[in-house]
């Protein structure tokens, strides 16, 4: 990915090293992780990314903690800030290469979008503290709707690498457009209409509202890929595989295979591998808005 030199995002905030309310470690249920997401929703109006889950498994963290820390509640251990924090020189690069991706989309969807509004990027370390409640790392990177914020501890990237084998530049790229993808939700209205339904329909047709949610969330990241593309021509061989590979990875039967060898397709609520790489190549090839309206298609 050609993506050095090009223009940075303004829109940054760096609070590495700044610390904030921490999460005690321990072991995960698996079968927990359905349930939390949809009381994230509905308590903290916090629209979580698909990598969420991959985050809290990846990360070995336990979710009862992180839902006390998301609700500001108790339940987990303080982290002092560190004030003698020095980044890494490969860490100073994904910083780089992430207000530059920001920076990329805010240019895709200013031309798109008439009413776009730029959204900020937070970067940080351990743990922070947003309008949506304090988080750690273990939730991999989100969009804060109350403050329309992103929020991204780069060492996710890492993790995606290592442990999941999804690791390269675009790939990075994709979870980073995801992210907008959300933003984008929120100044269209749908996520305010997704997170009405809380409590009107039953628990399984409010997962697959999620489901559908997220999914456009990744046409919206292939939109932004397939403009960004004909304008800038930062892709090079090999990099819409590497997104593929990510979306792929973060699956929800995927993951729930990975972790306990059953799926339970009614408490998905971000898609399937196969979904999730379909809606991403859908709007990557189309680049058309219009074909993105997952809550109205059956076939998902």
């Amino acid at each position: 990915m050609k993506w050095q030199g090009r223009r940075q995002s303004s829109n940054v905030e760096d609070r590495r090293g700044q610390g904030g309310s921490g999460m005690g470690g321990g072991g995960i249920n698996p079968f927990l992780l359905g349930p939390l997401v949809k009381l994230l929703f509905s308590k903290t109006g916090m629209v979580i990314a698909g990598v969420f889950i991959v985050g809290s498994m990846i990360m070995g963290y336990n979710p009862l903690n992180l839902l006390g820390g998301l609700l500001g509640g108790g339940g987990g251990q303080g982290l002092t800030s560190e004030s003698t924090y020095s980044p890494t020189a490969e860490e100073e690069e994904l910083a780089a290469f992430s207000a530059t991706i920001l920076g990329d989309t805010e240019t895709v969807w200013n031309e798109l979008m008439d009413n776009y509004r730029e959204p900020t990027l937070v970067l940080f370390t351990g743990s922070v503290s947003s309008a949506c409640g304090s988080a750690s790392s273990a939730t991999g990177p989100f969009y804060c709707p109350a403050d329309e914020k992103l929020y991204i501890d780069l060492s996710f990237f890492e993790e995606m690498e290592t442990k999941l084998r999804a690791g390269g530049d675009f790939a990075y790229a994709y979870v980073i457009a995801h992210e907008v993808g959300h933003h984008i939700q929120k100044i269209m209205g749908i996520t305010d209409q997704v997170h009405s339904l809380r409590g009107k329909v039953s628990e399984k047709e409010y997962n697959l509202n999620s489901v559908r949610l997220e999914l456009q969330a990744d046409f919206l990241a292939g939109v932004w890929a397939h403009h960004s593309q004909r304008s800038s021509g930062m892709m090079e061989a090999g990099d819409l595989e590497e997104a593929l590979g990510a979306a792929n990875a973060i699956g929800d039967d995927r993951l729930q295979k990975q972790a306990t060898g059953r799926v339970v397709p009614d408490s998905f609520t971000h898609g399937t591998s196969a979904q999730r790489m379909k809606w991403f190549k859908k709007g990557f090839e189309t680049g058309d808005l219009s074909q993105g309206d997952t809550f109205s298609t059956r076939d998902l």
